[in-house]
């Protein structure tokens, strides 16, 4: 019997994948907090952190500052290490086929720095389904649609908990 590992996509659609078939990518993803607010790229009509593949040679650290700047405008400093999440995912290519991809998702909390939304930094595949990033209440966490094959707001309310806990 052949081995296959279950991949999804951003609406929730489930592929059963050969691992021969899969991608590595690893990733890392910003949890940026300011003013009651969290800051969201928006892909696909829905909400997501902003963060996304780690580059060979760049530490985690350094890309999700870089991922932050590209999907926001928004620079950030001082990443520092929440969570690690791994996923299978399923990326449509907007032609009929798709990659599928084995990655570990990492979750850092950034520091605010400063910064306009801009989408000046998308690349070319973002240019068709992101749009402007905005900043969402933390107050609404629980009903904000995100995209994504996995549920972060649990790490946002537990970072938000954490920043509260040693302002006390």
């Amino acid at each position: 019997m052949t081995r296959t590992v279950t991949c999804y996509d951003v609406d929730g659609n489930a592929y059963s994948v050969s691992p021969d078939k899969l991608r590595w990518r690893p990733s890392a993803y910003a949890i940026v907090m300011k003013d009651g607010q969290l800051l969201t790229a928006k892909h696909f009509g829905r909400n997501n952190l902003p963060g996304g593949g780690i580059e060979l040679g760049e530490a985690p650290e350094e890309a999700v500052v870089r991922e932050t700047k590209e999907e926001t405008g928004i620079d950030v400093a001082n990443p520092q290490f929440l969570a690690v999440a791994p996923q299978f995912f399923a990326w449509n290519n907007g032609d009929g086929t798709a990659q599928y991809y084995q990655t570990l998702l990492l979750y850092y909390l950034c520091d605010f720095v400063g910064g306009e939304f801009s989408m000046e930094g998308f690349d070319s595949y973002e240019k068709v389904y992101a749009e402007m990033p905005e900043w969402y209440p933390l107050v609404s966490l629980d009903e904000l649609k995100y995209t994504g094959t996995h549920d972060w707001r649990p790490l946002v309310k537990k970072a938000v908990a954490e920043h509260e806990n040693t302002r006390h």
